[in-house]
C-alpha cells in the first residue's frame, strides 16, 4: 500500500505574510540598485521640465507631489493612525486635504490636521475651508520658525498622542534646519517627521537657483544630514519608503523617531 503524506495547505495569513515579506524584500533590492536609481533621476529631471508634479489633484485641490510619495505617505498614515498630523508649508490645500482626508476615512478620534503657512492665500483658504474635511483643518498664518506659531502648534500637540510632521515649505538650508529644531519633539515616538524636496541636492547645480533661495548644498537634504548629526539618537532615517517610491521627492527625507 502506498504511503500518502498530507501536506496542510497555506493559511490565509501566512499567504498574506508571505507577500507582505517578498514585496519588502523586493523593495530593499530595488534600493541597492544604483543604476536603476540613476534612471529614475533622470526621468524626474525630464519630467520637471514639463512641472509633472504640477499635474495632480486630492480631492480638487492641487497637491504639487509625486504620485509614489502621496501613496507612500497613506501607508504610513494607515500604520500609524495619527490623530494630529502638522503640516508646514500649504500651498493650494491639496497636502492639507489629503492628510485631514485620511483621517478621517480611518475614523481616527480627536483627530486633527494643521496647516502652517507664512502666507495663506485668500482664494486657496476659502477652498480648503469649503471642503468637505473642513472640520479636521486647522490653518495657522505665519512663519514656521517664528515662536508664538511654533508655541501655538505646540500647544496642540500636547493634546495628542500620535503626532506625525511634514516640513514643506521654504527649502533652503537654514530655514529647514530651524524647522527641525522648532517641531522635532513634537513627533511620537515611532511615529515620522518627512522632508519632502530633499531630491533637490540630486539635481543639477543651478537647476533651481535661478528663481528659488536653494541649490545643491543648500536644501532639506543638507539640513537633514545637519540635523542627523545631533539627532540620531531620537530618529533615524528610513530609505525603506524612498526606495519604495523610487520615483520621490524625498530621498533620505523619512525620519522616524526612535526615542
Amino acid at each position: 500500500m502506498t504511503k500518502e503524506y498530507w501536506e496542510p495547505k497555506e493559511t490565509m495569513s501566512n499567504a498574506v505574510e508571505r507577500f507582505r515579506n517578498e514585496r519588502d524584500q523586493a523593495v530593499i533590492e530595488m534600493g541597492k540598485d544604483s543604476e536603476l536609481k540613476d534612471l529614475s533621476l533622470k526621468w524626474m529631471i525630464a519630467a520637471d521640465k514639463h512641472k509633472y508634479t504640477y499635474n495632480f489633484n486630492w480631492m480638487g485641490r492641487p497637491i504639487i507631489k509625486y504620485p509614489g510619495d502621496i501613496v507612500v505617505q497613506q501607508e504610513i498614515m494607515w500604520n500609524l493612525k495619527p490623530d494630529l498630523i502638522i503640516e508646514v508649508g500649504v500651498a493650494h490645500g491639496g497636502s492639507v486635504i489629503f492628510s485631514a482626508s485620511m483621517q478621517k476615512m480611518m475614523d481616527i478620534p480627536n483627530a486633527l490636521t494643521v496647516g502652517v503657512d507664512i502666507e495663506i492665500r485668500s482664494h486657496n483658504r476659502v477652498e480648503i475651508e469649503n471642503s468637505i474635511v473642513a472640520d479636521g483643518i486647522k490653518l495657522i498664518e505665519g512663519s514656521s520658525i517664528d515662536k508664538h506659531v511654533v508655541e501655538q502648534v505646540k500647544e496642540i500637540a500636547a493634546q495628542h498622542s500620535r503626532v506625525m510632521v511634514i516640513l514643506d515649505s521654504n527649502h533652503s538650508h537654514d530655514h529647514v534646519l530651524a524647522e527641525l529644531g522648532c517641531y522635532h519633539e513634537m513627533v511620537s515616538v515611532g511615529s515620522y517627521m518627512i522632508l519632502p524636496d530633499t531630491f533637490i541636492e540630486f539635481f543639477p547645480k543651478g537647476y533651481f537657483s535661478s528663481d528659488r533661495p536653494w541649490d545643491v548644498g543648500n536644501n532639506p537634504y543638507t539640513a537633514c544630514m545637519a540635523f542627523m548629526e545631533e539627532k540620531s539618537d531620537m530618529f533615524q532615517i528610513d530609505d525603506f519608503w524612498a526606495d519604495k517610491a523610487l520615483i520621490s521627492e524625498t530621498p533620505s527625507g523619512y525620519l522616524k523617531r526612535v526615542k
